[in-house]
Parts: C-alpha cells; structure tokens; sequence
C-alpha cells in the first residue's frame, strides 16, 4: 500500500518556525485548513505580543501605574492561568518577571550584575497586577500597580497557540493531524492507519541529535530547557528560564519534556519541573502522564 500524502504547511510564528502536517494530499480543501489554524496562532501572537504597541499586553504595560486597561474574557482566562503557576510555583513562575530582559540579553549579552538584576526585582510583582471580571460580563479591567512594570505571557503564550490551532482543526473535523510551534506539539489523534505520530526531542546539547523520540497519539508534547537562550561565561551556562524571587537562571535540568493533555499543561509542568530544580519529580507527581528529565550531567531519566 503506497504511504499516505502528507500536507505540510510550515510558517514563522511566536518567534521561531511552526508546521501544520495534515496526513492527506495537498488541496484546495487542505490549504483552507492550514490558513484557519495559522490565523489563528497569528492572532494570537498579534493579542498578546510584549513587542506591540497595539497588542493587549502592550497596552497594559504601556499605562502601568495608571487607569485599568480594558480586556476581553480571553485574557481574564490568561491572566487566572498566569495566577495558577505563580501559586503553584511559590513565586518562581511570575508573569511580570520579563522586566528582567532589560538585565538578561541572551543574544550574545553578558552576565549582569547582582545590582542590575536589584534594580529591575520590585517590578517582578504578581501581586500588583489587579483585575477585576464583572459579573455577567465577558469584559473585565487590568492595571499593573506600579509604573515600569510589565506584563508577559511569553512564558505560556506560544502554547496556548498550539492548543487553539488544534482547536480549530478539530472544530473543522480534522481528526489526524500535528501542530509544532517551535518544538512544542499537539497531536489531533493518531495517523489515520491508527499509528501514533513519532516526536523526537532533541537533544539539549547536540543540536542535530535527538535524545529520544516519544510515540504521540493524542495530546501534547513539549521542552523547556536552557538550549535556545544562554549565555556561556567562565565555564557556566545561564539559561533563559528565571526564577522570579531571585532573578537569576535555574540551572539543575538541562531539559524537561512533559506529555500532556494539552501544550499549554504540558509547557507550564516542563517550566515548572525547572523552576523546581532537583525537587521537580517528588513537587509535581501527579501532574503529568510521562516525563523525560535530561540534568546538569546529561544523563536522561523518565517516569
């Protein structure tokens, strides 16, 4: 039996390269499907992008200090979210932490100083993002208390994009098909002969090498680790994922892949899971379905 056609739509989106695989001949009927589902990631990069004037976010940082900021019941979703992982984290996950950028440059930056990072950490502050949801209303008001502060769903927002790209899919009633932002996936069943999609996840430090590749039949995969963003100085690597309460890299877990029911669960548990350095596994048993820990030594170990 000659092999299923696969449709592959590849594109740019939350700040690396995206695909849609739809196990079916390229068409007209196809290529409908693709524009749905990459409309809606760009839409939502568009909503919620820290780098736009226009976006939600924008606005929000843009009147810290001052009046509350309109927003949609979308972003209250957002925002109880971001509320859930800073609980959940004891403060490490905090989404007014991308202040931090200003001291942290990983594109060839160097290692601040313990004073720069001093200077930005009383503008990491979830408890002063106030809003308020009205009732029988899907509108709400958000206001960041302090002036300087800033907003940043970047620690989830690529994927909650996965996951409505998914949704439209479905909602359209495709039933096989793999949606990858950057490395995080979400599978819409198994290939249409019943055999899950087969992901590798790629190895922290050997680019072109994957370390293991997980069958996905239905769900999501996704990686968090210190690969993409670092710096190197004196022999230490800095990773770009920060602990909140203090400003600096974790640095226990080179990576963490998650499966999951959806990406947004599966990338907060793999962010988590490094948050939480070597306590990751006992702290959040339970809250996945399969796990693969990659540490500061390269050894690989799953649950």
């Amino acid at each position: 039996m000659e092999p299923l056609a696969t449709a592959r739509y590849t594109f740019q989106a939350m700040g690396g390269p995206a695909s849609l695989q739809l196990p079916a001949p390229r068409s007209s009927h196809t290529d409908a499907l693709a524009r749905q589902a990459i409309q809606e990631v760009l839409r939502i990069e568009a909503k919620y992008s820290r780098y736009r004037a226009d976006s939600v976010i924008g606005r929000i940082n843009a009147a810290a200090g001052g009046d509350p900021i309109e927003c949609d019941e979308e972003t209250l979703r957002l925002l109880r979210f971001a509320d859930h992982l800073w609980r959940s984290s004891e403060g490490r996950f905090d989404a007014t932490s991308g202040v931090l950028r200003r001291a942290w440059n990983f594109r060839g930056g160097t290692v601040p100083t313990q004073s720069d990072i001093d200077a930005l950490l009383p503008l990491v502050n979830w408890q002063q993002v106030h809003w308020v949801a009205f009732d029988n209303s899907p509108i709400g008001h958000v206001r960041l208390a302090q002036p300087g502060m800033e907003l940043d769903f970047g620690g989830f927002g690529k994927e909650y994009a996965a996951d409505r790209a998914a949704h439209v899919l479905r909602n359209a009633g495709v039933r096989h098909a793999l949606v990858e932002l950057a490395g995080d996936l979400v599978a819409i069943g198994p290939r249409p002969d019943g055999t899950p999609w087969q992901i590798g996840v790629r190895h922290p430090r050997k680019p072109l090498a994957v370390l293991a590749t997980v069958p996905l039949a239905n769900g999501a995969l996704a990686t968090s680790g210190d690969y993409e963003r670092y710096i190197e100085a004196q022999g230490r690597r800095y990773g770009h994922v920060l602990d909140a309460r203090t400003g600096w890299p974790v640095d226990h877990w080179q990576s963490v892949s998650i499966m999951a029911p959806t990406c947004l669960a599966a990338g907060a548990t793999a962010t988590l899971a490094l948050l939480h350095g070597r306590q990751a596994q006992a702290v959040l048993n339970g809250q996945y379905q399969r796990g693969l820990f990659v540490d500061q030594a390269g050894e690989a170990r799953s649950n």
